[in-house]
Formats: C-alpha cells, sequence, structure tokens
C-alpha cells in the first residue's frame, strides 16, 4: 500500500510512518514544517533503512496536494494529520484553527477522489465527546459541536464532513480515530514529541522540567473526585497509536467508521509525574495551582470496538511511555534541533 501522510513529519506522522514501513507499506510525507522539522523525516529514514519521501508544502493548497500525487502517487490512501492543535492557543485565534484544520481536509479529499484512493484515514480527538460523566467513552457516546474550544470543533467539524463525503462515495473506506492523549517516543530515542515553544500538554511539560528548560510542574488541580484528587487522562503511547492507524489501513472497508484509539486505563496527573521520575532516577520540582477553566476530573476511552473490528490493542504502558520520551529528550535536549 502507498500512503500519503499529510502532517507527515509531525509527532504522530513520523512515529505512523515508521509504523507502515515497517509493515511492508510505503510512506510519502506532506508537511509544510511550520511545527516540525525535516530532520524527522530524515530520522524516519534511519530508523527503518527506507527511504521516506517529503514534500514540503501546505496541505490546504490543493495545488501542492496535486503535486505531491503527479511527483509522488499513486496512492492508495491519504492519512490525514495536518492539523493546529494547541486547545489555549485555539481560544485566541479560532478563524486560523478552522481555516486550517478544515481547508486542509477539503483539499485532500477533492484531490484524492479525484486521484482514485481507496480509503481516507482521519486524526480526531476524544474531545468530541461533549458528556464528561459518559465514561467510559465508547464510539456511541455523545458528541457535540457545542464544545469549549475551537480546535475540538474544527475536530468534530471534519467528521461531519467527511461522514457526508463517504455516504456519496459509497467505494470510499472513511475512517475517523479518536486519539486520546498520546505521550512516549520511539525507543529508538530518534523520533519523540517536539513542540515549539512552552509545551501544552502534559508529558513534554514534564520533559521540560526533566533537562532543566522549565522550572517546575504545574499540577492544576488536586480536589478533583479522583483516586488522587488530579484529573485522569488515557495515556496512550505514540508506537501503539502509530500501529492503530496501520490496523486501520489493513482492514479498511468501503464506508464511514470511527474507532477509539486509547488504553480504556486512566492515569492520573501525580501517577504520570511518579512514572517519569521512576524513568529519571530523581523527584521533580511540581507546584500545585488552581484548576483550569474546562478541564473535566477524568476522560478515558472504552477502545474495544479497536479490539474487535481492528484486531489492535494498545500494549504499552505509562511506564513505557516516561522511559521512552526520556530517552529522546535525554539525546535531544533540543529537539530536532540538536541534530
Amino acid at each position: 500500500m502507498r500512503v500519503l501522510l499529510a502532517g507527515g513529519a509531525g509527532y504522530i506522522g513520523a512515529h505512523t510512518a515508521v509504523a507502515l514501513l515497517d509493515a511492508g507499506h510505503e510512506a510519502v510525507l506532506l508537511d509544510d514544517l511550520s511545527n516540525t522539522s525535516a530532520v524527522a523525516a530524515d530520522r524516519v529514514a534511519e530508523i527503518t533503512g527506507k527511504s521516506v519521501p517529503l514534500v514540503v508544502g501546505d496541505a490546504s493548497d490543493d495545488a501542492v496536494v496535486t503535486a505531491a500525487f503527479d511527483e509522488h502517487g499513486p496512492f492508495d490512501a491519504i492519512v490525514h494529520l495536518a492539523a493546529f492543535k494547541a486547545v489555549g492557543e485555539s481560544l485566541q485565534k479560532p478563524l486560523q484553527y478552522y481555516s486550517n484544520n478544515l481547508d486542509t481536509t477539503y483539499a485532500l479529499l477533492r484531490v484524492g477522489i479525484e486521484r482514485g484512493i481507496r480509503s481516507f484515514l482521519f486524526s480526531s480527538t476524544g474531545t468530541v465527546y461533549s458528556d464528561p460523566a459518559d465514561l467510559p467513552f465508547t464510539e456511541e457516546s455523545a458528541t457535540s459541536i457545542d464544545l469549549s474550544n475551537a480546535y475540538s470543533k474544527s475536530k468534530r467539524m471534519n467528521e461531519v464532513v467527511l461522514e457526508d463525503v463517504a455516504r456519496v462515495n459509497p467505494e470510499l473506506d472513511v475512517t475517523v480515530l479518536r486519539y486520546f492523549n498520546p505521550v512516549g517516543a520511539h525507543p529508538s530515542g530518534l523520533i519523540g514529541e517536539d513542540p515549539t515553544g512552552i509545551p501544552n500538554n502534559l508529558m513534554p511539560y514534564v520533559q521540560r522540567v526533566a533537562i532543566g528548560e522549565l522550572e517546575r510542574i504545574g499540577i492544576f488541580g488536586e480536589d478533583y473526585d479522583t483516586p488522587d484528587g488530579t484529573g485522569l487522562r488515557d495515556y496512550i503511547h505514540v508506537v501503539d497509536l502509530a500501529a492503530g492507524h496501520v490496523a486501520a489501513l489493513e482492514k479498511a472497508q468501503p464506508g464511514f467508521a470511527v474507532f477509539n484509539l486509547g488504553t480504556g486505563k486512566p492515569v492520573s496527573v501525580r501517577q504520570l509525574i511518579a512514572s517519569f521520575e521512576r524513568a529519571v532516577g530523581r523527584e521533580l520540582p511540581s507546584q500545585v495551582l488552581p484548576r483550569r477553566g474546562g478541564d473535566v476530573a477524568a476522560t478515558y476511552c472504552d477502545p474495544s470496538k479497536a479490539q474487535r473490528e481492528l484486531g489492535w490493542t494498545a500494549t504499552l504502558t505509562i511506564d513505557d511511555a516516561s522511559r521512552d520520551a526520556w530517552n529522546w529528550q535525554s539525546k535531544n535536549p533540543r529537539g530536532f534541533a540538536t541534530a
């Protein structure tokens, strides 16, 4: 199978490229490099020992996508990972988020369908679920456009678009993968999460504290109705997540399908910090801060549909993720800029 990975040089994209190549498929990366580096593509090639073409350009531009097909196609599938993803920033820049996160989908669909792709895989999010009490989330749990931020809204809007596109293109497989909280890195230490600026997510923030770049970890609230008072999240190792993309492509059937990709085993903020401290071998400074607006006590999924229909299950633990993330961060203290 030959796959175009839009956003393919990013955190999840690079790991998915490795998983595809290791499974015997071919991958071409399309990325504007706005939140990553071309070094990621070189590292994918180093890990796999296989050629990984990188097309540098904006996936929302039909001409760029067309050029990728002309130069590197035909493609059997598109995996769409290209999106702005900072929840807080999306509250301040909603138009930028809606424009980028929807226009990329439109361009990839227009060109992909015209060029005869068989499968379209979309990177969505567990934050589209609208009832925080409906745990664990299944694919049938309530979703909504009336969500707290433009990032989550844009993902749910994309899902609506994709379901309509699948309805009028019955020969096309359209699969939506709702991720929970990707963490960790490739065990080689060659690729990992490399956010620009101050990280928005917990584990990369903890990583920066561990290398001394940030002063202390902020724990936003310790009075939730959870075992240790801190928020519970479904952290999935990025290597498991990447394997989920391969399973979805290999099991693709015409029509529209949605799958949760998570572990179903929530981990608290304090548990994640303790896990990372075990990986580092020392205690890390932290500070309890007030709750953040919009945060919920717990969010985690029921991944049994993916297990049942795709033959996929998450096998790696939070300790595996902490070990691999620390291996990546300690070897690459400035991320891909270290190279």
